[in-house]
């Protein structure tokens, strides 16, 4: 079980308690990977941590920005187009590096290409065609990464293993995308060794593409609260975290900045939301 933070940092607590609180939190979550990385013999520098601020409002996701957590991910369209614009002026335009990892529906990819640069979720080929049509209007180019259901549940968007390399080949065509590699999302397990097969059998898909399509497929997201460890020992480079840098997201209804004493360790389980 983690270490039980010495405070609890109240809602509406000054920006410099908040950062300070989320930059130990983050310490402890790079103590965490360097330790995976090193049972593996990887470079810890290869692993980067997306926070994910689903739930919170901008002053915390500011203060995340400025504890070091550069990298912030949304999991909804909307609650992102109230969002991003406030912390960007309260950090500056260019302060974070903004992800997508919830689904996208195709009539939100107009606005997805303007708030993002990232998007974790490519999961059909009507999705990659509406994503590349908005951002060649808009002359921008999306990171993308194609996201696989690699355990095939009925209730996790995300195309099959099998159509994967097909989604890949034509995201890597499409004007306005850069693919990136894969993401996938784990189910929920008491053991975090229950999902390693999802984790290795994404890596293990993404190295048959990159062998059969001569394409580079750097990025792996994988990994949430729970399980990244195991995630980074089978190859993650970016891992989506919430609880672990944030704490339980507020009551539904209200974003708040609420930061819990209790610091998730790697077997605790509680409340675990879809992408952090």
């Amino acid at each position: 079980m983690g270490a039980r933070e010495p405070d609890v940092v109240p809602s509406g607590t000054a920006p410099e308690a908040l950062e300070a609180a989320i930059r130990e939190r983050l310490q402890r979550v790079q103590d965490r990977i360097r330790a995976a990385c090193a049972r593996v013999g990887r470079d810890p520098s290869g692993v980067r941590v997306v926070g994910v601020t689903k739930g919170f409002d901008a002053e915390l996701a500011a203060a995340a920005a400025r504890a070091g957590v550069v990298e912030l991910g949304e999991n909804r369209v909307q609650e992102a187009r109230e969002k991003i614009p406030c912390v960007r002026e309260l950090v500056g335009e260019d302060a974070v590096t903004w992800h997508l990892v919830g689904h996208l529906q195709r009539n939100k990819a107009r606005w997805a290409v303007q708030l993002f640069t990232w998007v974790h979720s490519v999961d059909s080929p009507e999705l990659a065609h509406e994503l590349s049509r908005c951002a060649t209007s808009a002359g921008r180019t999306v990171e993308v990464l194609v996201e696989v259901n690699v355990a095939g549940e009925a209730t996790k968007y995300g195309t099959t293993p099998e159509r994967a390399a097909e989604l890949v080949e034509l995201a890597a065509v499409l004007p306005g995308l850069r693919v990136r590699g894969l993401m996938t999302v784990a189910p929920q397990a008491p053991d975090p060794e229950e999902v390693r097969w999802v984790f290795r059998a994404l890596r293990e898909l993404r190295d048959r593409i990159r062998v059969g399509h001569g394409l580079e497929l750097p990025e792996l997201s994988m990994g949430m609260t729970d399980d990244f460890e195991v995630a980074v020992e089978e190859g993650a480079t970016l891992v989506r975290l919430g609880r672990a840098l944030f704490g339980e997201r507020p009551a539904a209804g209200g974003a708040g900045t609420q930061l819990p004493g209790e610091f998730p360790g790697p077997a605790v389980r509680g409340t675990t939301q879809r992408r952090g």
